[in-house]
This record gives structure tokens, sequence and C-alpha cells, in this order.
């Protein structure tokens, strides 16, 4: 049986603002672009929260929600450097750490033997680390697999800790509503719903076949989770599958022509990230637009490197499905996966005229 913790830091950015200017704690704070730019929110501290501000919002609805909400820029050198010293405690209780994001990682803490063992004690030794060394508040939670340790994380904040004990899962599981399971968004949430699904114990009565009819590949990834299985492992060295830029533009971009002059300089910084990435072998190019009534679309296409030409076919593509001004571009390219890269090593000297029978 496996002890994995879940770590995630309580509106991290946000976090990060009020330790390093306390009169920021106790008034509606978010981080993200400004509303006069067409900035959306980053993150925001619980106080805001209360007014239905969350992450992803536009930041001019965080300002009508409510009005005397302080916006701070984001300062991600800053929080990158966090994010190091809290990773840094994280790995003196084990090396078998997988990173997320800046603020939130999965541990096995399996093998561990300090601490008698004790998940429990460990969840609570990495808080007070982390509060001790970095003033941030990290919210943690204790199970025998990835996807109940995230539940758990998740279950008591802010300043979490919640365990769940590999003989109490199953009791845990039946009693779980299904809005709480890993991919279920408000439209899944809604089929489950028109089909009298609510908890995990209403999805153990459904037949796998029905939930794959249903819901595709995902049907039984539903019908895993209801049952507590999840044989992920925490993943230490994590594959980078795609690199991307977009930006939302403080004017919507009236029509195609105004698109094709806005693309040249997103692919230029995209030649720049890949670059400080050391140039990964590439498998495909995208195109990603947002029209100004928020609804996107990408286009893609199979690649072996950056073809500028082709970015403009796409983008003249993915246009033509709306035909309406454009408030965001992005370009990105989808990463050839390693075991392709190292085959691909093996012939890319090879002259293909000279190769014997």
């Amino acid at each position: 049986m496996r002890k994995i913790l879940h770590a995630d830091c309580d509106c991290f950015y946000a976090a990060v603002e009020m330790r390093d200017n306390p009169a920021l704690k106790d008034i509606p704070l978010a981080i993200g672009g400004s509303a006069d730019r067409r900035g959306v929110v980053a993150t925001c501290n619980y106080p805001a929260r209360k007014y239905g501000i969350h992450s992803a919002m536009p930041t001019a609805r965080a300002v009508r929600l409510c009005p005397q909400l302080t916006v701070l820029s984001p300062d991600f050198n800053k929080y990158r450097e966090v994010s190091r010293q809290i990773q840094a405690i994280f790995h003196e209780l084990t090396p078998l750490v997988e990173p997320l994001s800046l603020d939130e990682a999965y541990l096995d803490v399996t093998a561990v033997t300090q601490f008698q063992g004790s998940a429990t004690w460990m969840a609570r030794w990495l808080k007070q680390e982390a509060l001790a060394r970095t003033g941030i508040v990290v919210s943690v939670g204790a199970a025998p697999n990835k996807f109940l340790a995230k539940i758990a994380s998740d279950w008591d904040k802010p300043d979490g800790l919640f365990v769940i004990p590999p003989e109490e899962t199953e009791s845990f599981i039946t009693d779980l509503p299904v809005k709480k399971l890993h991919g279920v968004g408000p439209a899944t949430a809604a089929k489950l719903d028109a089909m009298g699904i609510a908890s995990c114990h209403d999805l153990r009565t459904q037949p796998l076949d029905r939930l794959l009819d249903q819901f595709g590949k995902f049907g039984r990834r539903l019908y895993e989770l209801a049952h507590g299985i999840d044989e992920r492992p925490v993943n230490v060295s994590r594959e980078r599958k795609s690199v991307s830029v977009e930006t939302t533009y403080d004017h919507d971009l009236p029509g195609l022509a105004d698109c094709h002059l806005a693309l040249e300089p997103l692919i230029e910084k995209l030649h720049d990230r890949l670059a400080r990435h050391g140039d990964p072998a590439i498998a495909k190019q995208f195109v990603k637009v947002r029209f100004n009534d928020f609804a996107s679309t990408t286009q893609e296409t199979g690649a072996r490197g950056i073809v500028h030409a082709r970015f403009h076919e796409l983008l003249k593509s993915a246009w033509r499905r709306g035909e309406r001004p454009v408030r965001l571009l992005g370009v990105g390219v989808r990463l050839m996966p390693e075991p392709d890269q190292r085959q691909l090593g093996l012939f890319d000297d090879t002259d293909p005229g000279s190769v014997s029978p």
C-alpha cells in the first residue's frame, strides 16, 4: 500500500504578496492582468473569494464583483524563488517528488522511515517547515493514491491537513460527490446528473460499457475512480509535451489581415522559448484563436520544425470557423515523445540511398 502526499500552497501568488506586504492580508486581493488591458485573474486571496472571484475570471468582471479589489501584476521571478525553497523542503523528506506547478506537488513517502513512517506526521512537518522557512501556508492531503491525495489536500482548505487512511478509503469514495472527481467539469457533471448519478456510489452501479458509450475513454477513468483505482506512480521526471506562447490584445484584431500581422511576433517568441528548452524535436504545430465572444478554436498539423507559412495557413483555417474579431492569438508546437526522438536518432546520419538490402 502506497503513501502519497499532495501538497498545495493556498492562493500561492497572493500568499507571497501578502507575506511581503502584510497590509494586503485582510483586503480583497487578486493577482493578474489589469482590467483595462483585458487581463484575467491568476489567483486571489480568500477575502476576494467571498465575492465570487476565482482564477481565470476576467479582471474586469472581478472588479465589478468587488469594486474595492486590489489587483497586482504577477512577479513570477519572486514566485519561482519561493517555489524553489518549498520544493527543497519536499526533497528533504523524499526524492520522489512530482511538481505539478509552482505551487503544488505529489510526494511518494511510502519508503520514508522518518516520523515512524507516519504520513500524517510527515504532512504536519511539511506544513510547519514551509510556514517557518517561507511564510507560506501549505495544505496537504495524504492517501493511498494520487487521486485521493489531491482530493484530500483540498478538503479542509485553507491551511488544511486531511488524511484518508487505507481502511477508510472505501467509505470515503462511496460517499464522494462525482463533481469532486478530477476531470469532471460542469458539462460532465450535468450529464452525470441527468443520468441520476450524484455520488461515486451511484457511479458504481453503472456498467462499464454504458460509461464508455456515454463518455468515451473518459468513461473508463470514471469507472476506475469510482472504485478508488489509481495506479499512477509519482513521476519525478515529467516529460514536456508542448511549448506555446499567446497574447490577449488590448483591442480586438478586427480581421484576418490584422491577425496575420500579429502572428509573426508570436512565432518569434516561440522560437526564443524553444531555444531556452534546447530546441526539442517537434511533431506538430498549432494555432489558437479566441474570438471576441470568448469562443476558442485550435487548428494543428504535423510538422518536423517551425514552418512560418504553415502557421499562417492554420490561422486562416481557424479564423474561418468564426470570422469575427479576435481577442487572443496563440502559436505552439507539440513535442515528439522521447522514445520517438531516440528512434529518429538511430537514422539521423544515415543516407537512405546507401542502405544495403
